[in-house]
């Protein structure tokens, strides 16, 4: 049975996926996983071998090698002598997206290292609106500076014990009255409290870093009236990602939607690309 890969090569990860082409014409997910690493090329290739091993594929099983993220310049038109194409990023952000959401439209909001938005329509459009450097990098970046650590695992951790009343002020702070949520954030760290702990400022920043991304993906539903919004990329499985853009929900009346294997979706979407039109 013969498969096609995708592989996402990026700033801090590579992750890589198969497709089983069936007699039917369908396609069967393989399970996807992820390596990190600094060198594009060094991650490329590892991430290939690592996954043909755990998938039992022969370099005869691949028909073709789908390639998109910064790093994937890189690599060329072959590996391993296998034939490799390479697909736009936004592109491979909005295929992957609308195919673990089910939808037809959305905005999907890659959430990397940095952050990117895309607009998203199942007939192949896909308009790339822009993006910002607040992302998994700020975090960690921040993290180093106010809290001497950078393993974005152990922050997420640290999340957990923190209070954002120690961080932000919050609408409820400023006024007792009026047409806005009292748990509306009026300055990200406009409360910083003297006692505040490691993981306060860990919550802080994160909470501040999802709710920049999510305003800001808000603003593009609104401007193209459409209805969910599709979070993606690494930073979708971070421990406070979900509570985060569950009160912007609320808040916005939005559907904010975060789809099962979500890290994944950039790199699905690449590998689905296979057949479509230079």
């Amino acid at each position: 049975m013969q498969a096609t890969i995708g592989i996402d090569v990026g700033g801090s990860t590579t992750k890589i996926v198969g497709f089983r082409h069936t007699q039917d014409g369908g396609r069967e997910l393989i399970e996807p996983l992820f390596v990190r690493a600094t060198d594009p090329l060094t991650s490329a290739y590892g991430a290939f071998g690592k996954f043909t091993a755990l998938s039992h594929l022969g370099l005869g099983d691949i028909r073709r090698v789908m390639v998109t993220g910064v790093g994937s310049g890189e690599l060329g038109d072959r590996l391993y002598n296998l034939p490799c194409t390479r697909v736009e990023e936004f592109f491979s952000i909005g295929r992957g997206g609308l195919f673990l959401s089910r939808l037809d439209e959305a905005i999907v909001v890659s959430m990397g290292t940095g952050t990117a938005l895309v607009h998203a329509k199942s007939d192949g459009t896909t308009e790339y609106l822009g993006g910002t450097g607040v992302g998994g990098g700020t975090l960690v970046g921040l993290s180093k500076l106010l809290l001497k650590m950078d393993s974005i695992d152990h922050i997420g951790e640290l999340c957990r014990e923190g209070d954002l009343s120690k961080i932000d002020l919050r609408i409820g702070d400023i006024m007792k009255a009026g047409g806005m949520p009292s748990e509306m954030t009026a300055a990200n760290f406009g409360n910083v409290s003297d006692i505040a702990t490691k993981g306060d400022i860990a919550l802080g920043l994160s909470n501040m870093i999802f709710e920049t991304i999510g305003m800001m993906a808000i603003f593009a539903a609104r401007a193209y009236h459409v209805a969910n919004i599709v979070l993606i990329g690494n930073l979708s499985a971070y421990p406070t990602c979900r509570a985060t853009f569950e009160n912007l929900s609320k808040m916005f009346s939005v559907n904010f939607i975060i789809p099962e294997a979500s890290r994944f979706a950039t790199v699905i979407g690449a590998a689905l690309c296979e057949g479509d039109p230079a």
